[in-house]
């Protein structure tokens, strides 16, 4: 007897709708995680008042929002006699173009065989507009290359950090493919049974689905942003969906191969299913919650430290 065994009974009492209530909430919940957004944080997500965040707010205030994330511009011109030409046509490439705010004047390296231009764009590093702007100077090139017989390639930090969320972005699907479909395999050889790895895994995806629903509600979105001290709403660090999708992977299958554990053996012993899932979470409820208090505490020991990409 105690709150376990009570808390179980109730829950059991109707099952499927149990399992629909709580499956509805959690799809809710994660409804948000479909924008989620990816970026490499830069100085303007450290906390307020510290160096880096006072030097990157006086410069966006001084500049622009697009000073902190210049645009580097490389171009090969090895293969040009009229170095000049080449570098006022580089240059002139990107006068004009939507969401660009200054371009610089192209040079060429010790050896004349490259050039450089710096962009400046008019909006966040972070922000959309930044990511579309990469894009469409990339979508330029090939014609650019046509007119001059040389093309050009976007780099730099602000580019850097865009390419690697996007690829971290892209990876998420396949990651999860393989990592549910070794769960099945795997639970599939252990409970030899069909419902317990469908379900376990069904779990963990609405729990992974939450996770990250609740992630883009306070740190995209800005609520509660204030209460955790989030020190600048905006797109999520790149590499945090798939460390969480590792992490929740870890924690739901332990979890839930005790419970289910517990539940066999009281079943093996006496047969009946229903007394077996009663016992088997009374048995295994503390140990669990003791478990997720713990795993919870280790985590949220780092908050207050302050740092963007914790």
């Amino acid at each position: 007897p105690g709150h376990t065994a009570r808390w179980v009974k109730i829950v059991t009492r109707q099952p499927l709708l149990t399992a629909l209530g709580v499956t509805a909430v959690l799809a809710v919940i994660a409804i948000p995680a479909s924008g989620l957004r990816l970026t490499l944080p830069d100085a303007g997500y450290d906390p307020p008042g510290s160096e880096a965040r006072v030097a990157y707010d006086l410069l966006d205030e001084g500049f622009g929002p697009g000073f902190n994330g210049l645009l580097l511009v490389t171009a090969d011109i090895s293969r040009t006699l009229q170095i000049e030409q080449a570098l006022t046509a580089l240059q002139d490439a990107f006068q004009g173009v939507p969401g660009i705010t200054a371009v610089s004047q192209a040079f060429p390296n010790e050896a004349l065989d490259m050039a450089v231009v710096t962009i400046t764009p008019d909006s966040s590093p972070s922000s959309d507009q930044t990511a579309q702007l990469v894009q469409t100077l990339r979508d330029r090139a090939a014609a650019f290359e046509e007119a001059n017989g040389f093309t050009y390639e976007i780099t730099g930090q602000t580019a850097l950090a865009i390419d690697i969320s996007d690829r971290l972005g892209a990876a998420m699907l396949p990651f999860a493919i393989v990592v549910v479909g070794l769960s099945l395999v795997l639970l599939t050889i252990m409970f030899r049974s069909i419902a317990v790895p469908i379900t376990a895994t069904f779990g963990y995806l609405l729990t992974v689905g939450a996770g990250l629903g609740i992630a883009t509600v306070v740190f995209e979105w800005g609520w509660g942003a204030s209460l955790l001290g989030v020190g600048k709403v905006g797109p999520v660090i790149s590499f945090m969906p798939i460390l969480v999708m590792a992490v929740l992977f870890g924690l739901a299958m332990d979890y839930h191969v005790f419970l289910v554990s517990r539940m066999r053996e009281r079943f093996v012993d006496t047969g009946d299913a229903h007394a077996a899932v009663l016992q088997g979470f009374s048995a295994s409820a503390r140990v669990i919650t003791a478990a997720a208090l713990i795993m919870f505490s280790v985590f949220f020991s780092f908050v207050p430290g302050g740092n963007a990409i914790i």
